[in-house]
């Protein structure tokens, strides 16, 4: 846009500006002065200063992703390199880190590792169980470790070493669902919610249970009580997907009907483990991965066992189903040719779990 196009008359009209949400130096780098800025932002004004340095081209309430955008650009986000960034000063009255070439601020680089997080996160990846945006009495952002700055207004401000790649939903850089679910869970202390936030995250395909885990591990939160109380929810809804999964993929590739869900035992012996899928004629047994390290050794034992009976024992991981369903396909496929080869396992009973 020409600078000489910024009449008082175009400074009312939110179409002049490619935003509705802008920082003061964005605009000073359109041909505003800071006077300009501010007299647009006084008490009945067109605009309003919604949050150290970011302004809201309209006088209304902000709308969900207003409120958004504002939140991002206050904490540094700069998304255009055409666009000036913000101020390299702290608004909050600081001074820039380090020697000022990647300081409060940041760099155009370093401004898009800023991201949302928190439940606003989870309201923008379409969390039934969040409410929306708008209804959000705060807005979580996540910012590099060495980023100076505070919390204001209905912005709330994570720090981080490593952060995650963010997502983009519409624009807008959001924390993946697993970081952004932990960073939710942080402040809850209620199991009712916790569960149904980890029931929804799994069984809406958003990620797998082990992803989550690893989060809250990261996070120090799986010592909490409500949240280790939440975890089976977390690992019922994971094997539930991948069950779901595992159904999908032998239909589509064709593969010889199992039988489903079933524990397998020596006659009148206590059971030696369970199968997802098992092919009783070849004595092959699909296995899906549980995340549970309380069992893990108890399992790999089974396994064991299983194995010198005679029956192939394929684990799979369910993140391998979801990104890989042809290539999983092929690794039963395999496993069944090959059985038919082999010598008759051990006679197993075969029943319902």
């Amino acid at each position: 846009m020409n600078v000489n196009d910024l009449t008082p008359h175009a400074l009312d009209r939110r179409d002049a500006f490619r935003t509705t949400v802008m920082t003061v130096r964005q605009l000073r780098g359109l041909g505003l002065s800071s006077a300009d800025v501010a007299a647009r932002c006084r008490p009945g004004g067109p605009w309003q200063q919604v949050l150290p340095q970011v302004c809201l081209l309209h006088s209304g309430p902000p709308s969900s992703e207003e409120r958004v955008r504002a939140a991002l650009l206050y904490a540094g986000y700069a998304p255009d390199r055409d666009l000036p960034g913000p101020d390299t000063a702290d608004p909050d009255g600081g001074v820039p880190d380090g020697d000022g070439s990647d300081g409060f601020w940041g760099r155009a680089a370093a401004g898009r590792e800023v991201m949302v997080t928190g439940p606003a996160a989870l309201a923008l990846h379409g969390f039934a169980a969040v409410p929306p945006v708008i209804g959000l009495p705060r807005i979580d952002v996540l910012v590099p470790r060495q980023r100076r700055l505070r919390d204001v207004g209905d912005v709330v401000v994570h720090r981080d070493r490593q952060l995650p790649r963010p997502q983009d939903l519409d624009g807008l850089p959001c924390a993946p669902v697993p970081r952004a679910l932990a960073d939710t869970v942080a402040v809850l202390d209620d199991p009712d919610t916790v569960r149904a936030l980890f029931s929804e995250a799994v069984r809406a395909g958003h990620c797998d249970a082990a992803a989550v885990v690893r989060e809250l591990a990261a996070g120090r939160l799986l010592e909490r009580p409500w949240v280790r109380r939440a975890l089976d929810v977390l690992r019922a809804e994971d094997h539930g997907a991948a069950e779901q999964l595992l159904y999908g993929v032998v239909g589509r590739y064709r593969l010889p009907d199992p039988v489903w869900n079933v524990e397998l035992r020596l006659p009148g012996r206590p059971p030696l483990g369970r199968a997802d899928a098992f092919w009783p004629e070849l004595a092959v047994a699909v296995v899906l991965d549980r995340h549970d390290d309380a069992l893990r050794g108890r399992r790999a034992r089974q396994h064991a066992t299983l194995a010198e009976l005679g029956v192939t024992v394929v684990r799979m991981a369910p993140a391998r189903l979801r990104e890989d369903p042809e290539g999983q396909a092929a690794v039963i496929r395999t496993a069944l040719t090959a059985a038919a080869d082999l010598a008759s396992a051990a006679y197993l009973v075969v029943t319902p779990r």
